[in-house]
């Protein structure tokens, strides 16, 4: 079975106003944020929950109670080098690498798991309260999102959370925020059921921009679901894009940014 999310009042506002915006950017003419520069395999049977790449190695996080694990992945072949599969019982999350240690988020059994990242042998776990989501790392501290508007800035050590960001559009609360990763001092989160990837400020919470990747994969096919899974490409400068289910894995490059470009949410 396939699990989802239930949608909230707040995230059917936000997803139509983003609509909206990115319809009045089509009358605009405004021409696309990204463009395509590669299309890789991915496993289509991976629910897709955590994605990064590192040391010439795709790691990802696939969910789901009874199918959800940590895998390292070749990036252009799709093929599975290694996984380590979780309890039955676990629905597999965000991920994220510091220091040589993968850290997996659980979905509701309020449990991070951590792994050798070269070999994907268990480490040690972290108890936190609530959900988890996303997860990603600014080389120091973890930042988490949970499906409300807050990010948890965390110790690597402990887990213990150091601060909390809220995220803000024009001072409005946005919930939601999935996938992370973080780029150039920003970061980069998927809006969980939108095809809508945001620019936030770690420090702050403010969106700096949303990018509509509404067309990104207009010929999906029907069993692939919502768009999930953003990684820095190998290159260190053009992004990884992937979602739950789908069977290609996109790498784009942004193009420059403009304030004409720039679409808000709220």
């Amino acid at each position: 079975m396939r699990a989802t999310r239930p949608y909230s009042a707040v995230l059917v506002v936000a997803l139509a106003v983003l609509s909206g915006a990115s319809c009045r950017g089509n009358e605009n003419h405004q021409p696309a944020r990204y463009e395509v520069t590669a299309r890789f395999p991915h496993d289509s049977s991976a629910y897709t929950q955590g994605l990064l790449y590192a040391d010439g190695v795709l790691f990802e996080s696939t969910g789901l109670n009874g199918r959800s694990d940590v895998r390292r992945v070749d990036l252009k072949s799709g093929r599975v080098l290694a996984s380590r599969p979780l309890a039955a019982n676990r629905f597999g999350e965000g991920l994220a690498l510091l220091g040589g240690r993968l850290y997996q988020l659980t979905w509701k059994a309020g449990v991070a798991y951590t792994y050798d990242a070269a070999t994907l042998a268990p480490r040690d776990s972290f108890n936190y309260p609530g959900e988890g989501w996303g997860l990603a790392t600014d080389g120091t501290s973890l930042i988490m999102s949970d499906g409300s508007d807050s990010l948890r800035v965390l110790s690597p050590e402990t887990f213990q959370v150091q601060r909390v960001v809220h995220v803000r559009d024009n001072g409005a609360p946005l919930y939601q925020i999935n996938e992370l990763e973080y780029v150039d001092g920003e970061l980069f989160a998927n809006v969980y059921q939108s095809n809508w990837v945001l620019r936030i400020d770690p420090a702050t919470g403010d969106v700096r921009e949303t990018i509509d990747f509404a067309d990104l994969y207009p010929d999906r096919p029907a069993y692939a679901e919502v768009m999930n899974g953003i990684a820095l490409a190998p290159d260190g400068k053009q992004l990884l894009l992937t979602g739950k289910y789908w069977p290609v894995m996109f790498q784009v490059r942004l193009r420059p940014f403009t304030r004409d470009s720039v679409r808000k949410v709220r």
